[in-house]
C-alpha cells in the first residue's frame, strides 16, 4: 500500500526500512537459481556466506546458510557452479540490506543443464533464429576482422597465427573477454555490439577453447544468442571442437569446429589464391591462343580460295558472259527489228493499194453535191444540178443532164 508523504510530513527512515521488511516477509519461500560467485566458509562459523548471480545480467544477491545446509553439497558445489536454491527473502533493517535465507541447496546437473538448452534452442528455433534463410555470406577478403575472446588464451593465438600466416595484410580488432563464468556472458555480448557498431569490420569471429558442458554455457544463453541474431555483420562461431555445440553454433552466420578452423574458413589462403591466379592466367591465354589459332586457319582457308587469289577472275567470267548475251540480244533486236520493217512495207503496200487515191488513178471518179455530200445514187441528184467531179489529178464541175 503507498504511503502518504509529503516534505512536510516525512516518513523516517527506520519506518521505511520496517515498512519494507514487512513486505518482503510477506513474499514467502521461494526458489532461485543462479551461479556462484563468492563463497566464504570460515573454519568454525555456524553460517556461510555466499553470493549468487544471474549468469545472464549483471545482477546479484548475498544468500546465507546455516553450515549444515551447505555441507550437504559442499563436495560438487563450488564457486562458479550453477544451484537451485530455496530460501526466504530477508531484510536486515540496520543497513537496509536484502539477501536470502538458505535451506536447501541443490546443484544444476548436467543433464538437466542440457535438457533447459533443448528446450531454449526449440523456442529460438520457433522464432526463426536458426532460419538459414537469416545467414549472411562472408566476405571473400575482409579487411578488419573483429576477435572475441579471452586474454592471452589459445584461441586467440590460434585464430591470430593462422589467420596471419594464410594472408599475412590481414588486420584484427580484438576484445579480450572472460570466456566462462559469471562476467562472460555480459562483457560477451558488450563486445560483439562494439564490432558490430564499427563501419571498417567485416567479420566477427567469438573464438574459445574447449572446456565442459558448464564452461561453454555462456554461450548458449539467450541474451547472447539474440545479441548476434541482431548483428548486422556476418558472425563466425568458434566455439571448443568438433563435439562441442552451444546455440551460438545455431544463430552465427557460419560455424567453425575450432578457432583454427574458423581462420581458414574466414581468411584465404594467399599461397592457394596465387596458384588460382596463376592457372586461371594461363587458361585464359591458352583460350586467346586457341581463338587466335583458329581464326589464322579460316583466314588462310579463306585467301586459299580461287576467288580470294585471283579476284578479277570471276569477274572476267562474268564480263565474257555478260558480252555474249549482249551479243545474243542485240541479234534478237535486229531479227525483231528486221520482220517489224518487212511487215510495214506489206501493209505499206496493202494501204495503199486500197486507198481512195490509187482507184481515182485507176480512172474512177467521185461526185460530190455542193454540201460536200458523195453521191451514191441516182436519186440523190436532180436534173441540171451541178455537181462536183474529183479525179487523180483534181477536179472540176459537171452538170446532170435530164
Amino acid at each position: 500500500m503507498a504511503l502518504n508523504t509529503s516534505a512536510e510530513a516525512p516518513v523516517p527512515v527506520g519506518e521505511i526500512s520496517r515498512l519494507i521488511g514487512g513486505w518482503i516477509d510477506r513474499l514467502g519461500a521461494v526458489w532461485v537459481e543462479g551461479q556462484i560467485t563468492q563463497l566464504s566458509r570460515r573454519p568454525g562459523a555456524g553460517v556461510v556466506f555466499l553470493t549468487l548471480r544471474d549468469p545472464s545480467y549483471d545482477i546479484s544477491i548475498g544468500v546465507t546458510c546455516f553450515r549444515q545446509v551447505f555441507d550437504a553439497v559442499a563436495d560438487v558445489v563450488g564457486e562458479g557452479a550453477r544451484v537451485v536454491v530455496h530460501a526466504k527473502p530477508e531484510w536486515y533493517a540496520p543497513r537496509g540490506q536484502l539477501s536470502l535465507r538458505a535451506v536447501e541447496i541443490r546443484p544444476v546437473g548436467v543433464g538437466e543443464l542440457l535438457a533447459r538448452l533443448e528446450m531454449l534452442k526449440k523456442a529460438l528455433a520457433a522464432e526463426g533464429l536458426f532460419a538459414a534463410g537469416r545467414k549472411k555470406p562472408l566476405p571473400f577478403l575482409p579487411q578488419l576482422i573483429g576477435l572475441v575472446c579471452g586474454r592471452a588464451s589459445a584461441a586467440e593465438r590460434d585464430v591470430l597465427e593462422n589467420a596471419r600466416h594464410r594472408w599475412p595484410a590481414v588486420r584484427f580488432e580484438v576484445r579480450n573477454v572472460p570466456v566462462q563464468g559469471v562476467h562472460a556472458v555480459p562483457q560477451v555480448v558488450q563486445a560483439v555490439k562494439e564490432l558490430d557498431a564499427m563501419e571498417e569490420v567485416d567479420v566477427i569471429v567469438v573464438a574459445r577453447g574447449g572446456g565442459s558442458v558448464e564452461d561453454l554455457l555462456p554461450f548458449s544463453d539467450e541474451q547472447l544468442v539474440r545479441a548476434v541474431a541482431e548483428c548486422r555483420t556476418p558472425v563466425v562461431s568458434a566455439i571448443g571442437h568438433e563435439p562441442d555445440n552451444p546455440l551460438l553454433d545455431y544463430v552465427a552466420d557460419l560455424r567453425a569446429s575450432t578457432p583454427t578452423d574458423a581462420a581458414k574458413k574466414v581468411v584465404p589462403d594467399v599461397g592457394e589464391e596465387a596458384e588460382r591466379v596463376r592457372m586461371l592466367r594461363d587458361r585464359g591465354r591458352r583460350c586467346v591462343d586457341a581463338l587466335v589459332a583458329r581464326e589464322e586457319r579460316g583466314l588462310a582457308n579463306a585467301l586459299a580460295r580461287p576467288a580470294m587469289e585471283d579476284p578479277h577472275r570471276m569477274v572476267d567470267e562474268r564480263a565474257d558472259h555478260v558480252a555474249s548475251l549482249v551479243d545474243r540480244s542485240r541479234r534478237t533486236v535486229g531479227h525483231l527489228l528486221d520482220r517489224a520493217d518487212s511487215e510495214l512495207t506489206h501493209t505499206h503496200a496493202r494501204v495503199v493499194a486500197l486507198s481512195p487515191a490509187a482507184t481515182l488513178k485507176r480512172g474512177y471518179a467521185v461526185l460530190q453535191k455542193g454540201d460536200g455530200h458523195v453521191v451514191r445514187s441516182p436519186g440523190d441528184v436532180e436534173p441540171g444540178e451541178a455537181l462536183r467531179a474529183r479525179v487523180a489529178e483534181g477536179e472540176f464541175t459537171v452538170r446532170v443532164d435530164g
